[in-house]
């Protein structure tokens, strides 16, 4: 039993970093009520975690190998525990989203580091028994969190979605410094911090544009301006990448379609599965009225069947083509994203039911191979860094997801209830006299916004897939020697 409290230490770890991805969806209405918070307000507490976990992952990992993995794991855990704190403090809707930021920072120095530390942990079959372990509590904080948080808001509050992380950190803490042995050291290594800095800033002005172009317009001059300044980020970024001697992501693997392919696959598949929950949890709440609970309930279809999909396929999906896998399961995501856009004033909460398991079952089906995919498309001495740029593409697609699809739908519901569209379900008149709209126009306006949302995230689900299949190749097999298994799980 001791040899697996290591695992247990690591694994705690990644279900915090995880849940709290998903456990916020459904306390995004009771936030708002008590922070008073705006509609681009709710985007930032959910975008922001997600922003800084991409634009660090790969500091973060590059930063382990000078200072140690253990040893960045643990601060991470501490920095994430204080950062918890603070949301859970948190008296108004700008500390609750700084909060988040710090949060995801700490997240960060956790993420990159958990399968290094079990690679380096387990040898032989134990290895084999600890990712298939690691990868089970990946599930379960997906199909838990929103369930976890409706339970925690309704019966305590929002708050403690936050504060519940404290106690588990603190046993975190103290099983990775009894059993867990530092590991990763390279001394001489230097963080690529010039091209940490200029991602960064690239990422989040291009999130923080998209989110106020939501209010201001696209032609808006604070929109424009973040847009600009994106735009030079990124050149600064090609530029210091190219000319730096261990750059923080080698460009040139992008020379191949299959890794390319990849990386683009990863950040759609998160926009189109899992950006849109967040306007379909405000849609349960406020429009439907259900309950915190119930409206974590309503979307465990997807996560309840991506783990049983994915645990069920783990000894028969590796043996086939990743391309098959990814790219199906991708089509899937995007069929799934359309049957959910089929809602009308009248809708209930089952409507989505169907688009969520077969989304499920796409996302069960993508996401165990898309690791392993990555690394294949990259030479063997590069699969650390390819796992990196995966995660990262990952989180930013979320991010940027979140933002453009809340654009999207804030526009259309603006332009329903303003009247420039009629009612399609006959279920309002236009409205005038400067008085609120009936009920059923709000919920023929959220019905729209959100079919709008569906809309645009079965598309993008749909191109993944067709750009995956078409480019995405099997590895050839060759003679090159096995690789580094550490450097791959970094």
């Amino acid at each position: 039993m001791r040899k697996w409290l290591p695992l247990v230490a690591i694994c705690l770890g990644a279900f915090m970093l995880l849940v709290d991805v998903t456990i916020v969806t459904v306390a995004l209405p009771p936030m708002a009520r008590s922070l008073r918070a705006s509609f681009s307000g709710l985007q930032w507490v959910l975008d922001i975690y997600a922003l800084s976990l991409a634009a660090l992952l790969l500091g973060a990992g590059a930063l382990a190998d000078l200072l140690g993995r253990r040893r960045v794991y643990v601060a991470g855990l501490v920095i994430f525990a204080a950062a918890s704190l603070a949301c859970g403090l948190a008296p108004n809707a700008a500390t609750l989203i700084t909060a988040r930021a710090v949060q995801g920072i700490g997240g960060a120095a956790m993420f990159t580091t958990t399968l290094a530390l079990l690679n380096s942990t387990y040898h032989g079959r134990d290895r084999g028994v600890a990712f298939g372990v690691w990868g089970a509590v990946n599930g379960v904080a997906a199909a838990g969190g929103p369930v976890l948080g409706g339970l925690l808001t309704e019966h305590v509050s929002w708050r403690a979605i936050f504060l519940v992380n404290l106690p588990v950190t603190a046993v975190t803490v103290a099983l990775t410094l009894a059993r867990v042995r530092e590991t990763g050291r390279t001394p001489g290594a230097r963080p690529d911090v010039g091209g940490l800095c200029s991602f960064t800033v690239c990422a989040g002005a291009l999130t923080y544009g998209l989110i106020r172009a939501g209010g201001d317009g696209f032609a808006a001059t604070l929109p424009l301006a973040m847009f600009g300044l994106a735009a030079l980020a990124l050149v600064v970024f090609v530029a210091v990448e190219l000319r730096t001697r261990r750059p923080l992501l080698d460009l040139a693997l992008f020379r191949s379609p299959s890794f390319s392919a990849i990386m683009l696959g990863g950040a759609l598949l998160m926009a189109s599965a899992f950006a849109c929950l967040a306007f379909t949890s405000v849609w349960l709440q406020t429009v439907l009225g259900l309950g915190p609970v119930k409206a974590g309930l309503a979307l465990v279809p997807m996560a309840a069947t991506s783990f049983v999909v994915s645990a069920a396929g783990a000894r028969v999906l590796h043996r086939v083509p990743p391309r098959l896998t990814i790219g199906i399961g991708l089509l899937l995501i995007g069929a799934g994203a359309g049957l959910q856009g089929v809602l009308s004033a009248g809708s209930t909460w089952t409507a989505i039911t169907p688009g969520l398991v077969v989304g499920g079952v796409g996302v069960g089906l993508a996401i165990p191979s898309l690791s392993s995919a990555a690394m294949a498309a990259a030479p063997h001495e590069r699969g650390g860094m390819a796992g990196g740029a995966l995660n990262t593409s990952r989180q930013l697609g979320y991010a940027l997801g979140v933002a453009v699809l809340g654009v999207l739908m804030r526009a259309r519901v603006e332009h329903v209830l303003t009247g420039h569209v009629p009612d399609p379900h006959g279920m309002a008149g236009a409205v005038g006299g400067g008085r609120a709209p009936h009920l059923p126009i709000v919920r023929s306006a959220a019905a729209s916004g959100l079919n709008t949302v569906y809309a645009v995230a079965a598309g993008l689900g749909l191109a993944a897939g067709i750009i995956v299949l078409l480019l995405v190749r099997s590895p050839q097999p060759s003679a090159a020697p096995e690789p580094d298994r550490e450097a791959v799980a970094a």
